[in-house]
């Protein structure tokens, strides 16, 4: 009997000590760093689109995405309203047109640094007569999750940027370019606590060499 229930101990020890490894293990997957490169996300930011994720992963209490956008011009005013939306949302109100299209991304806060260029940003608001996304669409598979795209409206305000100048704009906050004279790029930096994005994701882009790097 004493032999059995030593053994019964012996077990639920080891049991015990893998799980605690186990547990250990999968909390050290996530301390690893990550290193993207000028070199790096310039070579992204030169691929077709406007704007590319870079990466993604789990950083323990949440995921965290970085992308790069670049922007063309864009003309004071050029702005449009959206014409019978196939997924529509935002407002109903026009008032305060800002002439400005913009998104809004529900779960997603947003940290821009502007690498190059310049221009007037809104943020605030609403979004008025504003589409979503198809449930497939980059955006909400890869980029920012669910969002809301179309004119800001409301209480916004606009403000020029330039290279260097950083940019934190909340989940639920509209914004968008109301001018770019020449273009603007800049990095973004996403965390998405309610992980609505995959944990995973590398742009192909970066090849297997960057997978091998951020595991190492």
């Amino acid at each position: 009997m004493k032999q059995t229930l030593k053994s019964l101990v012996t077990l639920a020890v080891s049991g015990a000590t893998a799980a605690a490894m186990n547990s250990a293990s999968a909390q050290d997957d996530q301390t690893y760093a990550t290193f993207i490169t000028e070199e790096q996300w310039q070579m992204v930011n030169e691929l077709p689109g406007v704007d590319r994720q870079i990466i993604s992963r789990d950083i323990g209490k949440l995921n965290l995405s970085v992308g790069i956008v670049h922007r063309g011009a864009v003309a004071r005013g050029s702005g449009q309203d959206n014409d019978n939306p196939e997924r529509p949302c935002g407002t109903q109100d026009s008032s305060r047109n800002s002439s400005a299209r913009g998104i809004m991304h529900i779960h997603q806060t947003e940290t821009y640094y502007i690498a190059s260029g310049s221009g007037t940003l809104v943020t605030g608001g609403e979004i008025y007569n504003g589409n979503g996304f198809a449930e497939d669409s980059a955006v909400n598979t890869t980029l920012n999750g669910p969002s809301c795209s179309g004119l800001i409206v409301g209480d916004w305000i606009a403000k020029h940027v330039k290279e260097g100048d950083i940019i934190i704009i909340p989940a639920g906050t509209p914004h968008g370019w109301l001018e770019v004279p020449v273009h603007v790029d800049y990095l973004s930096v996403r965390p998405d606590p309610d992980r609505v994005l995959p944990d995973d994701y590398i742009n192909p882009a970066l090849g297997a060499d960057f997978r091998m790097q951020t595991e190492e």
